[in-house]
């Protein structure tokens, strides 16, 4: 390339253009991955379940005391699937729970709001907030238990067509130690 070529404003114009023709593609930083709708990911509760529970006796006391409880659970969408009840009725030699779960989707957020009452206990308390990854749901909240603020969470996994874990832990200690102290197993009944 000439001297008089370099500084010609038409030549110049002309090398950009080739250079970045040439150059590699930078992806932009502003880019991001659209995301992630979680609005389906209880889908598989729908239906009516065989539960069996076990329950921790006395929670953060030291106890190692579980009692059993077996049922069944019945869940039933509403709002074209962004929202979706659970009953729950499950009996043992401790005694009877009847309960609900309300789970509302947020599309905002892109979380679940977990909402439960017994019949022992007719009304909600704090909203039990999380979401899916990976086939994992994890939800938390905070609520006074025996006087104490503590941390709650909720663990779905395991999930299948047919079967699906959960799992209740609480936390004195800001969450450095979790106490599971509800288990359920289901199975889907045909």
């Amino acid at each position: 390339m000439s001297a008089d070529c370099a500084s010609h404003p038409r030549c110049i114009v002309q090398l950009t253009a080739l250079l970045l023709a040439l150059a590699p593609a930078v992806p932009d930083a502003t880019a991001q991955a659209a995301p992630r709708d979680g609005q389906h990911d209880f889908d598989f509760a729908h239906g009516k379940w065989k539960i069996k529970v076990r329950r921790l006796k006395a929670p953060l006391t030291g106890s190692k005391e579980w009692v059993e409880l077996s049922g069944t659970s019945t869940c039933r969408p509403f709002w074209g699937g962004a929202g979706n009840m659970d009953e729950l009725e499950v009996e043992g030699p401790s005694g009877r729970i009847d309960g609900i779960t309300v789970r509302l989707y947020s599309p905002t957020a892109r979380q679940w709001s977990l909402n439960w009452a017994s019949k022992k206990n007719p009304a909600f308390g704090a909203p039990t907030v999380g979401e899916f990854r990976n086939g994992r749901g994890e939800f938390y909240d905070q609520e006074v238990w025996e006087g104490r603020t503590i941390l709650v969470r909720y663990i779905w996994s395991d999930i299948t067509r047919t079967s699906a874990h959960f799992e209740q832990s609480f936390s004195d200690d800001g969450g450095k130690t979790w106490e599971v102290n509800w288990i359920t197993d289901q199975t889907r009944i045909e």
